[in-house]
């Protein structure tokens, strides 16, 4: 059976657009937490699909404010990927599990730029997934959604009817195996291709 045209792409924000390499390592600085220890811990929730805020519980610290993400935070391929990707003529989105300041930061680089703070749902709910088909504009089979983690992005995207991307980069990304009826990419210089062919 044929596929439905893509008409437009959803992007999750950490580890998919934005590298949190800097923020995470901010924040274990100001915890006084050696950052090996703290990336190690991380790590160890992402293999056993905790959620990454448990590491304030299992460190026995309490969660500073976010040190938060900036524009040069992008990984270096998202700006191309984007600009690529609005020339086809996609309707582009940014959305994740973030607060509402990332909407600011990414606004200029996106048609829709959303947070789970300002929608009042977060990843994975169906919700979440619902949001993103009334921002889109069109049908959920017309909508591709591309995130690093399965749990999170590739699974309830696939439930959603969405097209799902799993980008293989950030310890999530390199941790879980896309389910079956899910596009994989490397890198997000990889994803207009891939969309073509899926189209």
């Amino acid at each position: 059976m044929r596929r439905a045209p893509l008409r437009a792409v959803f992007f999750d924000v950490g580890e998919t657009l934005v590298d949190e390499t800097r923020m995470w390592s901010e924040i274990a600085d100001a915890l006084g937490v050696p950052r090996f220890t703290f990336f190690g811990i991380l790590g160890g929730l992402a293999a056993r699909g905790e959620p990454h805020s448990r590491v304030y519980e299992l460190l026995g610290v309490e969660q500073p404010g976010s040190a938060g993400f900036r524009l040069e935070d992008l990984y270096p391929d998202a700006r191309a990927c984007l600009a690529d990707l609005r020339a086809a003529g996609y309707r582009l989105g940014a959305v994740g599990n973030t607060g509402a300041e990332v909407e600011a930061i990414l606004a200029g680089l996106v048609d829709v730029a959303g947070s789970s703070a300002r929608w009042g749902v977060e990843k994975p709910a169906p919700e979440f997934f619902a949001r993103i088909v009334s921002e889109a504009r069109c049908a959920p089979a017309e909508i591709a959604y591309v995130g690093d983690r399965v749990d999170n992005d590739v699974a309830p995207a696939l439930d959603a009817g969405l097209v799902a991307v799993h980008l293989r980069r950030g310890p999530w990304g390199h941790l879980h195996e896309p389910p079956a009826g899910a596009s994989r990419v490397g890198s997000l210089a990889e994803l207009p291709a891939a969309l073509g062919s899926l189209s």
